[in-house]
């Protein structure tokens, strides 16, 4: 990420949307189960607001300082705080009852690396758990804020191939102006 997303997405302005509503948005009419995966954590702008609502909460960051500071911030709490990457997840398969993943996609590296993320995703759910994303839209406006960063936008319309590509069913896509949803299922085994 660059310094303009650093410094906005640890605003307390950001938190304050992300917690009060973007996330309820996001997870609307779902529910997220007792352990959610958090990918992409960053500064933590969802992570309060997801362990509020599920029982324990497990925040998957990239950058080491935002692990470590996260880390400190949630000592002793049920939340636990791990470096990786989200197209090669560090967890065994079937750890999680929901996966959350705020403004993380665009900044995979490429297309297929946000396959293997789909991938895994759906490997480390429980059967029955659900996926939940929240991205933004190509446009000018946001490639000039990913300036100097990566932005490799989904398309919401390729969601609904890519995700079932993956395992998933289920799909629902919801698109407010720039920004869109997504909602799967992993399901049942039969």
């Amino acid at each position: 990420m660059n310094r303009f997303e650093n410094w906005f997405c640890a605003s307390s302005l950001w938190r304050f949307v992300t917690e009060r509503k973007l996330l309820p948005w996001i997870v609307s009419g779902y529910r997220l189960g007792d352990h959610v995966l958090e990918v992409g954590a960053g500064p933590g702008a969802t992570t309060k607001e997801l362990l509020r609502r599920a029982g324990r909460v497990t925040s998957l960051e990239y950058d080491p300082t935002y692990v470590l500071r996260l880390a400190e911030e949630y000592k002793g709490s049920r939340v636990s705080v791990v470096r990786g990457d989200a197209a090669a997840l560090p967890f065994p398969d079937n750890s999680f009852s929901s996966v959350v993943a705020v403004l993380v996609l665009h900044h995979l590296r490429s297309r297929e690396q946000q396959d293997r993320a789909f991938q895994e995703f759906h490997r480390v759910l429980r059967p029955g758990g659900m996926f939940f994303a929240f991205e933004i839209r190509d446009g000018w406006l946001h490639r000039v804020g990913h300036f100097k960063s990566t932005f490799v936008p989904v398309a919401p319309a390729s969601a609904f191939g890519r995700l079932t590509a993956a395992g998933f069913s289920r799909i629902a896509v919801d698109i407010e102006r720039s920004a869109f949803r997504v909602c799967a299922l992993r399901a049942r085994e039969a």
